[in-house]
């Protein structure tokens, strides 16, 4: 392998589901296999991951991982490199990541662990050990995910900045696909819709928009909840008990949510924690201003007053203020979620993270080439 050949890359992410972590790893395996990279994935073959690569034309070796101590996943993935010669493993869940220990040394490939979440690593020296020693180098999605990364004692030197993409064009707004949008979900041609978008979990601070919600006077606002998760029946309450059920829709799973964005005047992330926040910018592709919680890698998307509007984390008087705000000056958000737009397509696209991705690959295949003569 030269410094500008294809690689040889496998990819292990064992989810069931398809979050956003997901969608990331089938938009880099859609980049890197346009330019020219020889790709595997090492997925559970009951999810929707392995089914959407293998549509997309990527090798898919089927591979259930139950959690971070089973060994005989490990066991299985060390016989795939036993078999098969690579000189990329990419590791993109924290499961997978766990992998790597039991490994060894003998492949020659190079290992590289994905890490989303911007809160510090548990596990002490296992998570130590696992990041400084079994991986070779750490992406961070976000500075927020970085800074928890040295925070938790994994060394700077072995973390590389590449930060998440979108689609652009997937959610870029149209008037055809906004009036098709508002006709789905029964919305009047008025109406000042709110969309959230992400799993039902205490994290994603549902309970603190609903609060904020109940603060307002506002009674014709419609706001669209997208997503599922453990957090459903006690949210379902907790609207009913507010009085919000008529503004509040649940919308459940989503598997595609541009529709749910064309239909939005803007997205809310309330937030308690957020890798980056792929939700924000899949909102500002879209043209929405964001209002969102200043917490994890949320402030390297929306950019305060210009892209959107941040809030302190756990404030609900903040976020009723910036929900009245923009409700009530309908022109400041549209100004919003055009520099949002123009934000995302400079900066959050797919094609600079795969670009960004295979940086670090061809780094470490150098090294390990080096290491492995």
């Amino acid at each position: 392998m030269n410094g500008t050949g294809p690689l040889a890359i496998l990819h292990v992410d064992p989810e069931r589901g398809l979050a956003g972590g997901e969608q990331q790893v089938l938009g880099l395996l859609a980049n890197l296999q346009a330019r020219g990279q020889r790709q595997t994935l090492a997925a559970d073959p009951r999810g929707p991951l392995a089914a959407r690569a293998a549509a997309l034309g990527i090798a898919v070796e089927p591979l259930a991982i139950r959690n971070h101590f089973d060994l005989l996943a490990g066991r299985r993935l060390a016989r795939l490199l036993a078999r098969n010669r690579y000189d990329i493993v990419h590791f993109h869940t924290a499961r997978a990541h766990a992998m790597s220990l039991f490994l060894g040394a003998g492949s020659g490939a190079a290992r590289v662990a994905t890490r989303r979440m911007d809160y510090r690593l548990r596990g002490g020296c296992y998570a130590r050990r696992l990041y400084n020693r079994e991986v070779d180098a750490v992406v961070a999605i976000s500075e927020g995910v970085r800074s928890a990364l040295t925070a938790s004692g994994v060394e700077a030197a072995r973390i590389h900045l590449v930060r998440s993409g979108v689609d652009a064009a997937r959610f870029a707004s149209t008037p055809e696909r906004r009036a098709a949008a508002r006709a789905r979900f029964a919305l009047a041609a008025d109406a000042w819709v709110l969309a959230v978008v992400g799993a039902l979990e205490e994290r994603k601070g549902h309970d603190l928009l609903f609060e904020a919600l109940a603060r307002t006077s506002e009674q014709r606002w419609i706001v669209l909840v997208a997503g599922g998760g453990a957090r459903a029946a006690a949210l379902r309450a907790q609207v009913a008990a507010l009085g919000l059920g008529a503004m509040v829709r649940f919308l459940g799973h989503v598997d595609d949510v541009a529709p749910v964005l064309a239909a939005a005047d803007a997205l809310v992330m309330p937030s308690h924690r957020e890798g980056l926040g792929v939700a924000a910018l899949e909102a500002m592709a879209a043209g929405l201003p964001v209002i969102a919680s200043r917490v994890g890698g949320l402030p390297e998307a929306v950019i305060d007053g210009e892209t959107g509007l941040l809030v302190p984390p756990g404030d609900a008087a903040a976020l009723t203020a910036a929900l009245a705000r923009l409700g009530a000056d309908r022109a400041c958000a549209r100004r919003l979620g055009a520099a949002g737009a123009a934000r995302v397509a400079a900066h959050f696209s797919l094609a600079a993270m795969a670009a960004g991705t295979l940086a670090v690959y061809r780094l470490l295949a150098a090294t390990s080439a080096e290491r492995h003569p």
